[in-house]
């Protein structure tokens, strides 16, 4: 696979900075908000498949991206399907899993014995967890759609973990996330 030259920014969002580093066969890495701008930059500047990750301002496709990136962090609910994004470098279980974690709407959950099943793999939900947990594109890919069977919020690699999680089920309005309780 040749990646060409890998390009990175960061942008502000309403729940901080994010980052992003794509070349031209699509995005190969995005970045929740860390606890300050200079851990996602380090994060999303690191080398990529021994190629080197320069900062430079986004254009066309990518300039799209992150405006639905931003719009969909306030709430206004995008799926990003449309994003391209190059997971060439990954496994192939991984790919599968992640095929099926994208075709997650917003707003419904699968649990990761469902993600297992449907990319191939019954009984496979502890390695959907490890593909999950190395997701290069959290949010785009979005693994936070994917929960324990009980339905209960079980780790999440993204700066924040769980709460980042939660917050994102909540913006998308997914029922039992960000709802008032009677108790």
């Amino acid at each position: 696979m040749s990646t060409g030259q890998i390009r990175a920014t960061l942008f502000d969002t309403a729940l901080g900075v994010c980052a992003l580093a794509w070349h031209d066969g699509g995005v190969v890495r995005f970045a929740l908000p860390g606890p300050d701008a200079e851990r996602t930059r380090d994060r999303i500047t690191r080398a990529y498949l021994g190629a080197e990750v320069v900062e430079a301002e986004p254009d066309g496709p990518i300039t799209d991206a992150i405006a639905a990136v931003r719009a969909h962090l306030t709430g206004e609910v995008d799926d990003l399907r449309w994003i391209p994004v190059d997971l060439s470098a990954v496994p192939e279980f991984h790919r599968a899993v992640y095929a099926v974690t994208r075709a997650i709407d917003p707003g419904h959950t699968l649990s990761y014995g469902q993600v297992a099943g449907l990319a191939g793999a019954p009984g496979g939900a502890q390695a959907v967890g490890q593909a999950m947990g190395r997701n290069p594109v959290p949010l785009i890919i979005p693994c936070h759609r994917v929960l324990a069977a009980d339905h209960a919020l079980h780790g999440f690699s993204a700066p924040g973990g769980i709460d980042t999680k939660a917050r994102l089920l909540e913006l998308e309005r997914t029922p039992g996330f960000g709802e008032p309780t009677l108790f």
